[in-house]
């Protein structure tokens, strides 16, 4: 971690550097999005179904059999489910939580088992992953509540097995979306600034539509214009601003949160996302990490190419080597 300057380089954008392995996979996807219908043409629960069985873009889900189910009770009377699961190396250090992608409209905790325990292994921490409502059947904030109220039970050490000696959050697109509005939410709600690292993969920020989302275009790489604007339109009712920044994230006082690395792929739709929000976390007074892979589309990480598995080395390593001050830190003061 460095987090003193961010370094953008003209050659990260050359087309002409991407790898092979990732020009084939960005052929692959687009080939199969042309041979597929809209998804905006079925029923969500349609499509959550088709996604489970990786008939989507994605692979389908592989449940680690160690996986453990807790739930807490959120404000709205609702159980919150979150999957855990435990390092092999032995007794958990301190708990990651995570936060799933999927448009707030798809996605459950289960689907990042494999990128959860490869986490897990490598940094000795446990997961602890969040099963928040989706829209449109529970629009904002019913999202948002969730994660909130999920990360104030771990804070209060309040789940059985999440050590709170250390605590990080993350998650992958709408995931780290929600993950930041957490981080805001605890602090400006409750004072609280309990986690002391955020790895943030992909993120939606700004929900009006930053200018790479606005001219992707028609082409599916995973998502599309269309598509992010599906996920807003169901995510968040129309009485709210699309700028609120209770709602997008880049235009909130970000001042006081953790060290955040940003992780995208050039060829991401939601590349501005993530280009804007780490320089203006930077300019909050926050330790602020940009990692670009060129070439990489969005959530490339969960295609099993040696890019993606490099990356998720990378962020286990960023997440893992602040615990390891963090522990230290507090071994020594006791």
């Amino acid at each position: 971690m460095t987090g003193q300057s961010i370094v953008i380089n003209r050659a990260m954008f050359d087309k002409g550097l991407v790898s092979d392995e990732l020009a084939e996979l960005n052929a692959s996807i687009v080939a199969f999005q042309k041979t597929r219908p809209s998804p905006w043409d079925f029923p969500e629960e349609v499509v959550r179904e088709a996604r489970r069985e990786g008939k989507g873009v994605f692979p389908p889900v592989a449940p680690d059999p160690d996986a453990i189910t807790r739930r807490v009770r959120g404000r709205d009377g609702n159980d919150i489910t979150l999957r855990i699961l435990m390092p092999a190396g032995g007794k958990p250090r301190g708990t990651y939580l995570h936060i799933h992608g999927g448009g707030w409209v798809f996605g459950e905790a289960v689907e990042s088992d494999a990128a959860l325990r490869r986490l897990a292994d490598a940094t000795g921490l446990a997961t602890v992953s969040v099963d928040y409502r989706l829209a449109p059947e529970h629009p904002f904030p019913a999202a948002p509540d969730d994660c909130e109220d999920a990360a104030l039970a771990l804070v209060r050490g309040e789940i059985e097995g999440a050590p709170t000696d250390f605590l990080a959050i993350g998650g992958e697109s709408a995931g780290a979306h929600l993950s930041v509005l957490t981080l805001l939410r605890l602090r400006d709600g409750h004072r609280l600034v309990p986690f002391s690292a955020a790895n943030l993969n992909a993120g939606c920020y700004d929900l009006s539509l930053t200018p790479s989302v606005r001219n992707a275009g028609t082409e599916r790489l995973v998502l599309n214009t269309e598509d992010i604007k599906e996920f807003v339109m169901r995510f968040v009712p129309e009485a709210y601003s699309l700028r609120d920044p209770a709602i997008s994230p880049l235009y909130a006082d970000l001042s006081g949160l953790p060290p955040a690395l940003f992780t995208v792929g050039t060829q991401d739709l939601l590349l501005d996302d993530s280009l804007f929000m780490a320089a203006r976390w930077m300019a909050a007074g926050n330790v602020s990490d940009l990692s670009v892979w060129t070439g990489g589309c969005h959530v490339f990480q969960a295609f099993g190419r040696k890019a993606g598995e490099t990356s998720m080395s990378e962020m286990s390593k960023f997440i893992g080597g602040i615990a390891d001050v963090a522990l230290a830190g507090s071994t020594a003061a006791r």
